[in-house]
């Protein structure tokens, strides 16, 4: 009996010492031990120097520092040993540095600081005094400079991470490293080693290293150096990542060096010239099972060679050829690999059938140009776990499988991937596959109702249907749901109270369907949901505290663009949860301005527009941290400005920020405290009632693209100080009572492309600094306000121009001829996507069609000019119907001349034309009609004449006033038609006619007179002041009749003497 209890004893010692043992190794165990006074000090230290947005260091408070999660303490000294920082989720932390408090954990063994936001900073030095670490991860945290050589202080490091830091990272020398003796692990992806030394002896000079990843590292072969023929065997190397480098030329010899490499990534490596691919065969040790070749310019010829020997690749088991023209036939060598199990095909332009490869458990086909679904062997191969066929150019229905292609008794696939590739109904037969676990049928044009084969595969976790066109209701799933996307469908009736089952749901996303009805209580059961999107629907009735009961992990909540829907919760309700996301806009919100938000402290994003919300701000809202994507606008909010939140948060990483209050009611100044939100990207307070002047410190608001301050009451003059936002992209002023001169400090924002200071008080020339400097303007809006002197010729080298607007103004001179120059009126321009997506709801106010209208998405498609109710004087330049681009050209109320260019049939996409209240005449070119979008046309009081043009679109275009004030045009839609009405041109030619007759005989007498004049005064002239002329003259006259007379006397004599 005595036995008995005494092995009853040494059993019961047993599980306690298991479970304690056990207990510690999860780091949770540390229950009796005490925590060393000096390092909780330094970890609270470290707290305080970090934002942590969502509570990653919430249990870091009391006196037991090895209870807090994330530390791990010595089960017998209470030293920290480990510090498991690694961001996961929305769980993480930011700082401008790590806290050098760490420093004091000298006995710290593990420390990890992964994915992260340590916005910049650089490693820093005090990490090369933890002489005992043997893991260090500091990847993926935005490090950037120089790795300190200290880290080669780490002799016990095993594990060093410093990947995925975007290149920011640099090392110079990597001498450092010789020092990491103990090192087996180093992964420097990413980091900028084109101007390092000694990195390839990092192979020789730490005999311990197994693991070696170098990929985005910038390396080529010059920093192979000797290393390309070195003979020296690497017996420790198991795994070498030289992946996506600039390695030209032949393979480096030291690949057959590496006597036990188990993975090799040479992606990128040109492998088609000369012998590299024949000679990588050649290398390929016995050990070696995963090889990745990715974009390494092989084709078709490479792979079927006769003379390769593929034999080489029989123990390969994961292969990577993705990225390479392979093109057409499935290459048959690999259906010899016996070994292969992974195989990744992706983007290679395959398009035959694929063999049956019965050891294959994952195939990666996405980016090909399979015709029918039945040549990837869905249906036919029976052990394949992960088939990824995404982005294929074939649009089949997903069929059946034909009777002889289905030869699998059960199917093993797992995972299923067939995005962008198929359209039709979703089969029934997919319920064949009864181990799926992830079903991907996304971005499809699949139609029809979900089947009830997808709802009953009950391993089935994630299941997304979106972006398709399904119809029908939701059905009922089973409860192994853990991701439900649906959204961007056409599903319509109810939610189904059957999704409250559902409790292993984390993510549900059914917006942007046709569902109706109210939303089920039972939602508000899905302890587990942290994503919740039912936007863009037609639900409706009220949301209370019961649908929100037990959400209390919930991150993210849409359910914006339900008109009919209201939140009615009471005034005094604290919710379970802490969003992130909040997006009710345009609901419903009863009981004002939502109370309830008060408790909402890690908000980031916060979207209540068209929310009915009036009233002013509440004073509480001014304690709460600063939410970074706040819109309030398109409400009925009043009073002061002063109440936005305020509180400090330095935590915007990933998030725009942008401060949205248009279309309110808002009145007063525009509050100081504004100015200290540098971390702003998009500043929108326009239509609102805001008075009084911009402030000078607007110009701290260093990262700013957008400010929109249109339609209010502000004036003074527009501060200078604004043009110290560099980074600003556009500037909206108008509709305010600003005066003065357009300040020359704006020729600074070299990136503006939208500049609108309209509807002011300004006055001065047009700057020709506008069009010297700022080269990217695509909108140029300066109407109605008092500018005079010339348009600038400066102006024609805003090549990127497509909107320009002076209306309204008072400039004179000419049109200049230069504005064909204008290339963004010829070809178009595209405005930079990232900023044109900040917000948008940026608008443009262009008068088109003879009234103001308001552009908002669209306006980066309107092209327009107008030049109307200035001063400008002379014709019609026709270098500006070069202009085909315009969408709108208004020249109205100036005082151009001459007539309307015959070309202006060229501008093709015109739609609004208005040439009316100027002194043009002459016919309306004929070219006009060829205007076949044309749909308004002003001309109206000119002094056109002729017959008014008829054909194509002017067909269209019957009211009499387009012509009204040209008394000699004639013709439809006019009255007075042109076979009772004489033709003006007629008449006018009979004018000219009678005009030239009396000039013929005015002309007459002019020229006798002056024939008259020359001749008298040229000869008579001279005779009266020249007197030996005279005699002359007189004495040769005097000769010539003696002459003449004695001449005459013989004829006479002989006449008479003849009749005798």
């Amino acid at each position: 009996m005595g036995n008995w209890r005494g092995l009853g004893f040494h059993h019961i010692f047993v599980c306690v010492f298991l479970f304690a043992a056990t207990y510690s190794c999860l780091g949770v165990g540390n229950v009796s031990v005490i925590c060393s006074e000096q390092e909780r000090v330094a970890l609270l230290k470290f707290k305080q120097s970090v934002e942590d947005p969502f509570g990653m260091l919430s249990s870091w408070v009391g006196n037991e520092c090895c209870m807090w999660e994330r530390i791990q303490c010595d089960g017998v000294t209470g030293n920290v040993q480990r510090v498991h920082l690694k961001a996961h989720d929305y769980y993480y932390i930011t700082a401008n540095k790590v806290s050098s408090s760490l420093a004091e954990l000298r006995h710290l063994k593990y420390l990890d600081l992964s994915q992260n936001y340590f916005q910049g900073s650089r490693i820093p030095e005090f990490i090369g005094s933890l002489k005992q670490l043997t893991y260090l991860n500091l990847s993926d945290a935005d490090f950037q400079g120089i790795i300190p050589p200290r880290i080669g202080n780490l002799s016990n490091l095993k594990v060093l991470d410093l990947s995925s830091n975007h290149h920011e990272l640099k090392a110079d020398d990597m001498a450092w490293a010789f020092g990491l003796s103990s090192l087996e692990l180093l992964n420097l992806s990413y980091v900028d080693l084109s101007g390092a030394q000694n990195w390839g002896m990092m192979l020789h000079m730490i005999p311990s290293l197994k693991e070696l990843s170098l990929s985005h590292c910038r390396l080529s072969n010059v920093n192979l150096g000797p290393f390309l023929n070195s003979s020296r065997i690497l017996p420790n190397i198991k795994h070498l990542d030289l992946g996506y480098n600039f390695f030209k030329g032949p393979l480096p010899f030291l690949l057959q060096n590496m006597t036990f490499l188990e993975f090799l990534d040479l992606s990128w490596f040109d492998l088609s010239l000369g012998s590299n691919f024949a000679k990588l065969l050649s290398m390929m040790i016995p050990s070696l099972s995963e090889l990745h070749l990715s974009d390494c310019g092989l084709d078709k010829t490479h792979l079927s060679s006769p003379h390769l020997n593929y034999s080489t690749l029989s123990n390969i088991q994961h292969l990577d050829l993705s990225d390479n023209l392979l093109g057409g036939i499935f290459p048959s060598f690999l259906t010899n690999m016996s070994s292969l199990e992974v195989l990744d095909l992706s983007d290679t332009m395959l398009n035959s059938s694929l063999p049956i490869m019965p050891k294959l458990l994952e195939l990666h086909l996405s980016g090909n140009k399979f015709k029918q679904i039945e040549d990837v062997g869905i249906w036919r191969q029976c052990h394949l776990k992960q088939l990824r066929v995404t982005n294929n150019v074939f649009r089949m229905e997903m069929t059946d499988p034909p009777t002889n292609a289905s030869e699998c008794s059960q199917y093993s696939l797992e995972l299923l991937e067939l995005s962008w590739s198929l359209n039709g109904r979703i089969p029934e037969t997919l319920g064949r596959l009864a181990n799926l676990r992830h079903l991907d049928l996304s971005d499809n044009r699949m139609t029809g109702s979900i089947p009830e084969s997808v709802t009953g595969l009950r391993f089935l976790q994630v299941l997304d249907l979106s972006e398709n066109q399904l119809t029908g209701p939701i059905p009922e799933f089973l409860g192994n749901l853990t991701k439900l996307v649906l959204f961007s469908n056409k599903l319509n009736g109810l939610i189904p109270e059957s999704l409250g089952k559902l409790a292993a749901l984390t993510d549900l996303d059914l917006g942007s369907n046709l569902l109706n009805g109210t939303i089920p209580v039972s939602i508000g059961q899905l302890a587990k949901l942290r994503h919740l999107y039912i936007s863009n629907n037609s639900l409706e009735g009220a949301v209370t505290e019961a649908h929100f009961a037990n959400l209390s992990v919930l991150k993210d909540l849409d359910a914006s663009s339900n008109t009919k829907l209201t939140f009615n919760v009471s005034c005094g309700w604290i919710p379970p949860f802490q969003l992130i996301y909040l997006s009710l806009s345009p609901c419903n919100i009863g009981n004002g301005f939502p109370q309830w938000l008060r408790h909402q402290r890690k908000l980031k994003s916060l979207e209540l527009s068209n929310a009915t919300l009036s009233g002013p701000l509440p004073t509480w809202l001014r304690k709460m941290p600063i939410i970074p994507y706040l819109d309030l606008s398109h409400n009925k909010l009043s009073g002061s400005l002063k109440n936005l939140p305020n509180a400090k948060n330095d935590d915007v990483y990933g998030f725009f920020v942008l401060l949205l209050l248009e279309y309110n009611l808002f009145s007063g100044s525009i509050p100081r405290s504004l100015c200290r939100r540098t971390d702003l990207e998009g500043l929108d307070l326009s239509r609102n009632m805001l008075s009084g002047k911009i402030p000078n410190c607007v110009g701290n608001l260093q990262g700013l693209t957008a400010m929109r301050l249109s339609s209010n009451q502000l004036s003074g003059a527009i501060p200078s100080s604004i043009a110290l936002i560099s980074s600003l992209f556009w500037l909206n002023l108008n509709k305010n009572n600003f005066t003065g001169e357009v300040p020359p400090e704006l020729g600074n924002l070299q990136g503006l492309e939208v500049l609108d200071l309209g509807d002011n008080k300004l006055y001065g020339n047009i700057p020709n600094w506008i069009g010297k400097k700022l080269t990217s303007l695509v909108v140029l809006s300066l109407h109605k306000n008092n500018f005079t002197g010339r348009i600038p010729p400066s102006l024609c080298k805003n090549s990127n121009l497509q909107i320009l607007d002076l209306a309204y103004n008072n400039l004179t001179g000419t049109i200049p001829r230069c504005v064909g120059n204008l290339n963004g009126m010829v070809v178009g321009h595209l405005v930079n996507v990232y900023y044109s997506d900040i917000d948008d709801d940026k608008n443009v106010i262009q008068v088109m069609k003879g009234v103001d209208l308001e552009y908002t998405t669209t306006w980066r498609m309107v092209y327009n000019m107008d030049l109307s109710s200035n001063k400008l004087m002379g014709e019609i330049p026709v270098e500006l119907t070069a202009l085909n681009m315009l969408v709108g050209l208004n020249l109205s109320n100036n005082h151009l001349r001459g007539g309307i260019p015959e070309s202006i049939g060229n501008m093709m996409n015109l739609e609004t034309l208005d040439f009316s209240k100027n002194e043009l005449s002459g016919r309306i070119p004929s070219s006009m009609a060829a205007l076949t979008f044309l749909s308004h046309l002003n001309l109206s009081h000119n002094n056109f004449s002729g017959q008014i043009p008829t054909g194509n679109q002017l067909q269209t275009l019957t009211d009499p006033s387009i012509y009204a004030g040209n008394k000699h045009l004639c013709g439809p839609p006019l009255q007075n038609t042109c076979s009772n009405h004489q033709d003006p041109t007629t008449i006018s030619k009979k004018k000219y006619k009678a005009a030239d007759e009396k000039m013929e005989v005015w002309l007459f007498y002019v020229d006798i007179m002056s024939g008259f004049g020359t001749g008298f005064w040229g000869v008579i002239g001279v005779l009266m002041f020249k007197k030996q002329w005279r005699h002359k003259l007189f004495m040769f006259a005097e000769e010539t009749m003696d002459k003449i007379y004695v001449a005459v006397v013989v004829r006479v004599a002989k006449f008479k003497r003849g009749r005798e």
